[in-house]
């Protein structure tokens, strides 16, 4: 675990470095030459060698994992980034980014996504993706799998902030798929009992995943979800012949009683 003293001046190294500040670190020399170096040199040099660690594992599985330990080093980095008034390009903040998407961490990836977007920095040139297309991929991806990691709310979110921004038509389909798929699996579960049932219940859902799975076909007919539409419609059509059947046999039964 990270000294507080440590911790406390990458916090104030990180916001002091979005102004062009430098913090010299007498107390803390670099292994090889001796020399003073700036707290922000010494993180970088920590995600170095973290970089290199993680290059040389094979395992999406063990690499996920180390992420979930290495990223606690950064953490008062990025407080630091996220508090300065003037953010500046940072290769560890953009790095974090990435990472907190890839252990699903969707409070911190939310955060650090508003801060990059929203200032307007890069990612290291290693991710090779404009940040509002790594950003919609990457969430969205995870909501696609067959055991997707990211809930409806961080789905939502990443549509709105990257709404405007210029990405493929295949990019954006995904973000339309797993929004799609959350809310089929919302009517899969629907509880009509519950405090938090929707208003318009299943066939609300329902209609909600159909019109955001139609979107992403729109956008890439080759997304994988025009077997899913027709599910979903067939679904809708069973759900409201019930209904219809359920409310003539209760008008029917009213009129047997009124007479």
């Amino acid at each position: 675990m990270k000294c507080p003293f440590t911790a406390h001046i990458q916090r104030v190294s990180a916001a002091q470095a979005a102004k062009g500040q430098q913090v010299r670190l007498g107390a803390l020399p670099l292994a090889e030459n001796g020399a003073a170096a700036t707290a922000y040199q010494l993180t970088l040099a920590s995600l170095g060698n973290d970089l290199r660690q993680l290059s040389n594992t094979q395992s999406l599985e063990t690499k996920i994992s180390l992420k979930r330990g290495m990223i606690d080093t950064y953490r008062p980095w990025i407080e630091g980034a996220l508090a300065a008034a003037k953010p500046a390009q940072d290769e560890i903040v953009g790095t974090m980014l990435v990472w907190a998407i890839d252990i699903a961490e969707w409070p911190l990836a939310l955060d650090l996504a508003r801060h990059v977007l929203a200032h307007g920095l890069a990612l290291p040139e290693r991710y090779r993706r404009t940040p509002a297309t790594l950003i919609a991929e990457q969430v969205a991806e995870a909501g696609i799998g067959a055991a997707p990691t990211v809930d409806l709310a961080t789905l939502q979110q990443v549509e709105a902030m990257t709404e405007t921004a210029d990405m493929p038509d295949e990019v954006r389909a995904k973000v339309k798929k797993a929004i799609g798929l959350a809310f089929k699996a919302r009517a899969e579960a629907f509880d009509p009992t519950a405090e938090s049932a929707v208003a318009g219940g299943k066939p609300a859902l329902i209609a909600a995943a159909i019109a955001h799975l139609n979107r992403a076909f729109a956008l890439d007919a080759k997304c994988g979800v025009r077997k899913i539409i027709t599910s979903l419609e067939a679904e809708a059509k069973r759900i409201a012949a019930d209904a219809a059947k359920t409310s003539a046999a209760e008008a029917a039964k009213a009129g047997e009683k009124s007479e």
